[in-house]
């Protein structure tokens, strides 16, 4: 804790010293039509605004207790420093978090990283999927096409790899994905639904083989709250019979909905895709933070065209405070998915800006 909280105070303090140096950096535009090229979009893309690689699933250990698991990796091109040639100024600041909601205890166990650009302590493959902040790791194996992630965190630790057992699914428009209005309020954007989990966590001093299901999504953006938003609504669904839902909202701070955008790949492969007009985001309950005083609907209806699905969660608080990293306070859950109240599938669901607009 002491080291993290001296390097947030080096960002702040040279964040100030640097102002005078800092210019708007020109990130590029995100723009339709540019094809995506694997492996290389597995990797990093240094020249845009924010990035990550987002992994959540869900597990069971060999004794049988249920867990969520969430891995994310994020870059941010911050624009301080790069006319400056010194290897400390953070042009590129690195963060990580990692999470572990275990429902049968009560417990979520949360962690960060927060780190700058600087060779031998962060690393970001550009070629493929190959991210490091210090002892915490997140790879594409391209021999087996396998995602690992080594994550020693406080408290806790997992050791998982990720196996694809579906094609790799482009959301929006062939990979890009609108967020608003306008071309600049979108990303480059695809998800692997399905992986396979298999690895091992442990938990204080106990270590335990787990398996289970996971989705993972890669975006990066140089711009994507339109005016008036404050965050977004997300959930990433794995359903039972093989198919996969991704499906989200922009809010304002009134809750309304200023975009929305689903995508459905069904049991067979039969892909659709979802206008704002046939989504709907309805509450059934709501739990309010002791912490932050936010409060969440984190038990919800989401329609898309025809179909009606409960999102219910594993447990109300899975609200992650990652101010010494990324700076927000957001609602990061696993999720079981009834419909007609029946199960049929497993997932997370995200909610941000609900403390303050999210910021990037």
């Amino acid at each position: 804790m002491m080291r993290r909280a001296l390097l947030l105070c080096w960002l702040i303090c040279f964040a100030a010293s640097a102002a005078a140096q800092r210019s708007e950096p020109n990130f590029p535009p995100v723009r339709p039509g540019v094809a995506l090229n694997f492996p290389r979009d597995h990797g990093s893309h240094p020249d845009y605004r924010t990035e990550w690689w987002y992994l959540t699933g869900q597990v069971k250990t060999a004794s049988g207790v249920p867990l969520g698991v969430q891995v994310t990796f994020f870059r941010s091109r911050t624009g301080i420093g790069e006319n400056n040639k010194s290897r400390f100024a953070p042009g590129q600041l690195y963060f990580a978090h990692a999470a572990i909601a275990d429902a049968r205890h009560g417990k979520l166990r949360h962690d960060q990283k927060v780190a700058r650009g600087v060779a031998g302590l962060v690393s970001a493959s550009e070629k493929d999927a190959n991210i490091r902040i210090d002892n915490w790791s997140l790879r594409r194996e391209a021999s087996s096409d396998e995602w690992i992630a080594h994550l020693p965190a406080n408290g806790f630790a997992m050791q998982l790899r990720f196996a694809p057992t579906q094609p790799l699914l482009l959301q929006g428009d062939a990979g890009f994905s609108r967020k608003g209005p306008e071309d600049r309020f979108s990303s480059y954007y695809y998800s692997l639904p399905h992986l396979a989990i298999s690895g091992t966590v442990t938990l204080g001093d106990k270590t335990e083989t787990v398996s289970g299901t996971a989705w993972m999504d890669h975006e990066w953006s140089s711009e994507i709250l339109m005016p008036g938003a404050v965050g977004w609504d997300w959930a990433g669904i794995n359903l039972d019979d093989g198919g996969a839902l991704m499906v989200f909202r922009i809010r304002d701070k009134a809750g309304n909905a200023l975009w929305s955008a689903a995508t459905w790949r069904d049991a067979k492969g039969a892909l659709r895709k979802f206008a704002a007009n046939e989504i709907a985001f309805t509450p059934n309950q709501t739990w309010r933070s002791p912490a932050s005083g936010a409060t969440y609907p984190v038990d919800a209806n989401i329609r898309v065209g025809d179909a009606t699905f409960r999102l219910q969660p594993l447990m109300s608080d899975q609200e992650l405070d990652s101010r010494a990293s990324t700076g927000a306070i957001y609602w990061e859950g696993a999720v079981t998915i009834l419909r007609d109240g029946q199960r049929v599938g497993a997932g997370y669901l995200e909610m941000t800006g609900y403390v303050e607009r999210i910021r990037f």
